[in-house]
């Protein structure tokens, strides 16, 4: 595979074939910017990549990967590796919420492995691309969900009961935890971490293996006035984190509705997040002395 050689920007961004993942990458391709776009169709991702380099200032690629297998991801990062120069932005923005208790080829219940092991392990595997880039920046799309959620550590699988909403929340609530960890244990390095809830968005993709009912919600919210928030609003949320010079020299931040605010208190928990990063260590199979 060719291998890039520029000064502009490389962000890699998982999702970024459909809602706000696809609107943050135009975006941020107008801007001149080199877009590795993830998704699993093939297809759509060509597509998509192919009209928003025709269209833009930027260039953007298409990785097929499918985040909810750990072989998946490391094929990914080693892809990436071997095709950029450089990453300047890496963005977690897949995600997903099941109806049906799912588990994955490597035995992780289906939700947290794609919204947190995924973002957990793809950031382990690029860290050198991501050293060797000033400036760079992780971003990790969470949600004001996180706040109901609990991390319960002792059944990662959810053997005990399964319901979607919980299960979407933990990941979340993990997502919020691991990018503050990741951020304290990057402390003196040139490299900053942050999430951001990008609002209700019921117009995307995210629900669309959730149960009838909250499908026929998030349909019902897509149309009626004031209920959620647009893709454009959730994309120009992503794309501020990734590009503003502020933003830069943060880290450690969780960004809601209105800017910064203080996540839940179970993802400040300093044992809390140092469990969590260990538990997902041995999920993964790497050593917890990272990064």
């Amino acid at each position: 595979m060719e291998r890039t050689d520029s000064d502009d920007p490389t962000v890699l961004l998982t999702g970024g074939t459909s809602g706000i993942g696809a609107i943050a990458a135009r975006t941020l391709a107008e801007r001149g910017a080199t877009v590795a776009v993830v998704g699993r169709d093939e297809d759509k991702g060509t597509r998509l990549a192919d009209e928003l380099t025709g269209s833009t200032g930027g260039t953007v690629r298409f990785h097929r990967a499918d985040l909810a297998t750990q072989d998946a991801v490391r094929r990914l990062a080693e892809e990436v590796t071997a095709t950029y120069d450089r990453l300047d932005v890496l963005v977690h923005n897949a995600g997903l919420s099941r109806q049906d208790h799912t588990i994955t080829d490597d035995g992780i219940e289906l939700t947290f492995a794609v919204n947190h092991l995924a973002p957990y392990l793809l950031t382990h595997e690029l860290m050198d691309p991501l050293r060797a880039t000033p400036g760079a920046r992780v971003v990790v799309t969470a949600s004001g969900v996180h706040r109901r959620g609990e991390l319960a550590l002792d059944d990662v699988r959810l053997e005990d009961g399964y319901e979607p909403l919980d299960a979407y929340a933990r990941s979340k609530l993990a997502n919020v935890a691991f990018t503050l960890e990741l951020a304290d244990r990057l402390d003196g390095e040139d490299i900053v971490a942050n999430c951001f809830h990008p609002g209700f968005v019921p117009s995307t993709a995210l629900f669309r293996d959730a149960s009838l009912r909250t499908r026929l919600f998030t349909r019902i919210a897509a149309v009626v006035p004031g209920i959620g928030t647009t893709p454009e609003t959730g994309a120009d949320r992503l794309v501020e984190l990734a590009t503003a010079p502020e933003y830069g020299r943060r880290s450690g931040g969780y960004v809601g509705s209105d800017g910064p605010e203080e996540p839940a208190p179970a993802a400040t928990d300093p044992d809390r997040r140092e469990r969590l990063w260990n538990v997902s260590a041995d999920l993964v199979g790497i050593d917890p002395d990272w990064p």
